[in-house]
């Protein structure tokens, strides 16, 4: 059964000004009404895009707090801020490595305090990556692959508790809390298998930590582009730049968000209904030949700096974008898809003449995210600014999101910015 829907979302309140936080080159959605084909394959619900959008107008992630500084006090110069999280009050919790130390701020920014430091008593941290969430109570957890457990503070900084999990495996991907407070941390499933034949997957641990089911990642049957080097017993892989890819997270509505961006399209595993999945049509991104040569010459340069000699052993660079970049869920379920953007050349603030490897201009590419609600509609496009960060990931909740950034000296900053509407 096949149905177009005509719909338009009319009680969002506007915003007075739209602020020019990002240039006007990012592609905005036409500002006419959402238009969608519903469609049903097999036990699979497929909404796609067709035109216009909820919001039904551009819009843009505007800052509301930054916390870093260049000089100034220790509690606002931030070392390497490795995760993120948000309390439902509104506290800002970062993971940072120089130091080590879970640092607290409040909601407007304000340092409150540093919890544990590097070691391997309890409460200290060994090698902390990506993993980090905030129970309801306000409970905070923290992954720690070298002191193989999850630690959990009080919302008062003290060590509580903590749980065992696998060790070793460090990776930047997010720990997920649901809506049943569930906390769910990325595993490898297979860690005797060679690195080229990995596969991933979410351990779920309860409240009281309490190990619960593990959901592997989709099996897309998909073998992305790569390049690998290999010598002495290590290995190292990374994809082809610019090629389609795997992507997928974890959804505090209790299910993996997954795709692979060959098209504009994911699916939402949903555990106790039936699949949906999002489409949209777009046009493709094509991948300027400076642009090309510096992203291949970058990923040269990585794999050399471990494997010298190396030469280049994977397919070329295509002359198209995939369709996105990546997948992010929000915490009352909104997908944000990072969008493949035009390539632009800037002058490299790290340029150094006396290496020969140092280029003087770098590439960069216009950002911006689309943002679907589980049900498929199709919101909106919302551009964000230059110096935003995927790394570590940001945090989406409703209208604001919360994201690290760096300047041109390096400087990292947490924003937190909202969605700002350009006035009707």
């Amino acid at each position: 059964m096949r149905r177009t829907t005509s719909l338009r979302w009319t009680t969002l309140g506007a915003w007075a000004l739209f602020l020019a936080a990002c240039s006007g080159d990012v592609p905005v959605v036409e500002t006419d009404e959402w238009t969608a084909v519903h469609d049903t394959i097999g036990d699979t619900l497929v909404v796609r895009t067709v035109s216009g959008s909820v919001w039904a107008r551009p819009a843009a992630l505007v800052p509301e707090v930054s916390i870093g500084v260049l000089d100034g006090e220790a509690a606002y110069m931030l070392g390497s801020i490795r995760s993120l999280a948000v309390a439902p009050d509104g506290r800002i919790y970062a993971m940072d490595q120089r130091p080590i130390g879970l640092r607290e701020y409040a909601p407007d920014g304000t340092f409150i305090r540093m919890v544990g430091g590097e070691g391997e008593g309890p409460g200290e941290f060994k090698q902390p990556d990506g993993g980090l969430a905030v129970l309801s109570d306000g409970r905070v957890a923290v992954r720690d692959p070298g002191n193989s457990r999850l630690s959990l503070f009080s919302p008062e900084g003290e060590f509580l508790d903590s749980w065992q999990i696998r060790g070793g495996f460090n990776t930047g991907q997010r720990m997920a809390r649901d809506h049943e407070d569930n906390l769910w941390t990325t595993v490898l499933l297979d860690p005797e298998a060679s690195v080229f034949d990995w596969r991933m997957g979410l351990a779920q641990y309860d409240s009281e930590g309490t190990v619960g089911d593990t959901l592997p990642e989709p099996d897309w049957d998909y073998d992305p582009p790569t390049i690998s080097g290999q010598a002495d017993g290590s290995s190292s892989i990374s994809p082809v730049p610019f090629s389609p890819d795997e992507h997928w997270a974890m959804s505090p509505l209790g299910y993996i968000v997954a795709g692979v961006s060959d098209a504009y399209s994911f699916t939402l595993f949903r555990r106790d209904a039936a699949p949906v999945r999002i489409e949209s049509a777009t046009a493709p991104v094509r991948v300027a030949s400076g642009e090309a040569s510096y992203a291949r010459d970058r990923a040269t340069r990585n794999m050399t700096s471990n494997y010298p000699g190396w030469r280049w052993n994977g397919p070329d660079v295509p002359d198209e974008k995939p369709a996105y970049r990546g997948l992010y869920v929000g915490e009352e379920g909104r997908i944000w898809v990072w969008l493949s953007g035009e390539g632009y050349e800037v002058d490299n603030p790290d340029f150094d003449p006396a290496e020969q490897d140092s280029p003087r201009t770098i590439w960069r590419e216009r950002a911006a995210f689309d943002v679907f609600e589980p049900d498929g509609q199709f919101l909106g496009r919302v551009a964000v600014p230059d110096d935003f960060s995927r790394y570590p990931v940001p945090i989406f909740d409703g209208e604001r999101v919360w994201a690290v950034t760096a300047d041109e000296l390096g400087v990292q900053r947490i924003v937190r910015y909202s969605i700002a509407f350009e006035s009707p």
